[in-house]
């Protein structure tokens, strides 16, 4: 049933970050790119990802697109090449970019996850149990022996040289994602919690194991996001390296050394914020990326200051709008996948 669009969360005078409304305008906007086969497009005539895709199908939940949800989870199914990875990027009538990029294969596992949180439906789960369980089969191939994960391989299954610490933290979290698919559907995959550890633990305590990335602003806040890090090291990660990427008022910059903001960058920053329980600073990240919102409540994917001019060309992106929907939803509190990037309901992993 579509939520009241004056439905107020969180008790009696209680505000919402994002009006129910606007969710759905942004909604509208992410399924306005959406391909007869279910992929989903960044913007007009542009190229598609199953990372970004998994992004907005999860956003299209949140906005009450199901069915466009499960028309996306679809397009996952019937592209997965049975040993269970996706290319990097398609297009509408082909593949644009043909390595595989492990991080993109394995988030398929936190979109089901997702959908099943939202609807309850096994019968979903089920269908797609085979393609997560074939997706992190294959992405943990590519874990070396020091725990963490190669980044990329060529189609012709050379692989890359080096991991990098922003996509081995999103595949902790979607690991610890199909885990929990895992034991809904009554597989046991103890490897799997292996892998998990490991790469945590590479992720937490050697930092230099990954290809040095210090100018993105990802590298500084996804081990926090995704629950590698957690509690004093989460707090002083990000206290580290607040003043190098956050433009106060304006936004998070994606690198270091340009005032390039981005909303995908402070939405996923603001969620890492509520990690830790600053909620003011999660508030205030998400308050100021409203300033990139569009008339039609797609989002811009950044704005260059001061000159105030947007980037890439007036760019709309389907990730920037599926970025914030997530993130209203994490901090409103609205729907029952809302704590899906807190940490809340994942599997549980042992000590090293």
């Amino acid at each position: 049933m579509q939520p009241d669009p004056e439905q107020v969360v969180g008790g009696v005078g209680a505000t919402r970050s994002l009006s129910q409304v606007d969710v759905t305008a942004t909604g509208e906007s992410i399924a306005a790119m959406q391909e007869p086969t279910g992929m989903i497009l960044w913007y007009p005539g542009g190229h598609a990802d199953p990372w970004n895709h998994t992004e907005a199908a999860m956003a299209l939940d949140v906005a009450g697109r199901r069915s466009d949800a499960e028309r996306a989870y679809q397009w996952l199914s019937d592209a997965q090449d049975d040993a269970g990875w996706w290319h990097h990027y398609y297009l509408a009538d082909g593949v644009e970019d043909a390595k595989i990029d492990t991080n993109v294969c394995s988030y398929v596992a936190a979109g089901v996850w997702h959908h099943w949180l939202m609807t309850g439906d096994r019968g979903f789960l089920e269908s797609m149990w085979p393609v997560v369980d074939r997706a992190i089969d294959f992405v943990l191939t590519m874990q070396n022996a020091g725990g963490e994960i190669i980044w990329a391989r060529h189609a012709d299954g050379t692989p890359w040289s080096y991991a990098l610490l922003t996509g081995s933290s999103s595949i902790y979290h979607s690991v610890r994602c199909a885990m929990r698919i895992a034991e809904e559907v009554g597989a046991e995959r103890p490897l799997w919690e292996l892998g998990a550890v490991r790469l945590r633990d590479r992720i937490a305590d050697h930092p230099d194991s990954f290809e040095p990335k210090d100018r993105w602003a990802m590298d500084w806040y996804y081990p926090v996001l995704t629950g590698a890090v957690t509690g004093d090291a989460a707090v002083a990660r990000l206290a580290s390296k607040y003043d190098t990427f956050v433009m106060e008022s304006k936004g998070v910059r994606c690198v270091s050394d340009n005032p390039w903001i981005t909303a995908a960058e402070t939405c996923e920053c603001a969620m890492a914020y509520l990690n830790i329980g600053d909620t003011d600073t999660a508030h205030a990240l998400f308050s100021w990326v409203q300033n990139l919102r569009a008339d039609n409540g797609s989002y811009f994917t950044g704005m260059v200051y001061p000159d105030n001019i947007h980037f890439p060309d007036h760019e709309q992106s389907t990730y920037s709008s599926a970025a914030v929907i997530l993130a209203a939803d994490a901090l409103d509190r609205c729907s029952p996948a809302c704590g899906l990037f807190l940490g809340e309901g994942l599997a549980d992993l042992s000590d090293s």
